[in-house]
């Protein structure tokens, strides 16, 4: 029992590929990256001359990907269930509270640290950004913590934006798409901008993906959100409170209030 129990748990670790397409699937990002890494400069180059219209909507787009606009709110809102299951009387409209804090507080973590570690990383590995035109080319690196210049790799914009689409696709299938579309077209506007090159992108969408992934099998972990399958498979734990809540609602109305 308790090795068939240490076998589950570590499937839970993976990022919900069986082999061998997990496997694939890291050799497709590697293959994709090292093309990105070697149309750098030229890619660069074309996308930065894209006509003054494309590069307003590219304007436009690319603040979807800063991480302040879903960090403040899901802050807040994880926040504010918690303080609600202080006040609510009943138990099923604690336990709904409940599952609500855990949820919010499940995208801010996934955001939050994301972000923390592109930080991190461009400082460390300090690539000089292509709207720098005092740069040599790209694949010069000069590590300062001070200087916004030298801080290209990865992107910070892309890191938010894979992370939030894939948070997404983990709670319905249905934004898989949509969501994934909206993240490479901010990751696309960081290039036409002049801010990032494609691998700075790449970097950014492949830390923002594992990223979700590691911290969403922690949650499954502990059984926060999310549960390990027997299958290895990490699944969304059913919001059964809310489902409870809502179903005697329709029913009984006021025998659920706060």
């Amino acid at each position: 029992m308790g090795v068939r129990s240490s076998i589950e748990n570590a499937k839970v670790w993976q990022l919900g590929l069986p082999s061998p397409s997990w496997w694939i699937a890291a050799g497709g990002v590697l293959a994709l990256f090292g093309v990105g890494v070697a149309a750098d400069g030229s890619f660069s180059a074309w996308a930065r001359s894209a006509p003054r219209a494309i590069v307003s909507v590219m304007a436009e787009i690319t603040s979807a990907g800063e991480s302040g606009w879903v960090l403040y709110p899901s802050l807040a809102l994880s926040v504010l269930a918690g303080l609600a299951t202080l006040l609510a009387r009943r138990k099923l409209v604690r336990l709904v509270f409940v599952e609500q804090a855990r949820l919010f507080a499940f995208i801010f973590v996934c955001i939050g640290l994301t972000s923390l570690v592109s930080t991190l990383a461009k400082v460390a590995i300090g690539r000089g950004r292509p709207v720098d035109i005092d740069a040599p080319g790209p694949f010069v690196f000069a590590p300062d913590l001070g200087d916004w210049a030298d801080q290209s790799f990865p992107s910070g914009h892309a890191t938010t934006a894979f992370a939030l689409a894939t948070v997404l696709s983990m709670l319905s299938l249905r934004w898989r798409w949509p969501a994934f579309g909206a993240a490479a077209l901010v990751g696309l506007s960081r290039v036409v901008l002049g801010m990032h090159y494609p691998s700075d992108v790449l970097g950014g969408a492949a830390l923002g993906i594992v990223g979700a992934c590691a911290i969403r099998n922690g949650f499954a972990q502990r059984k926060l959100v999310f549960e390990g399958q027997p299958n290895g498979r990490i699944a969304l734990r059913p919001f059964s409170a809310l489902r409870r809540y809502l179903s005697l609602k329709r029913r009984g109305g006021a025998r659920v209030s706060l």
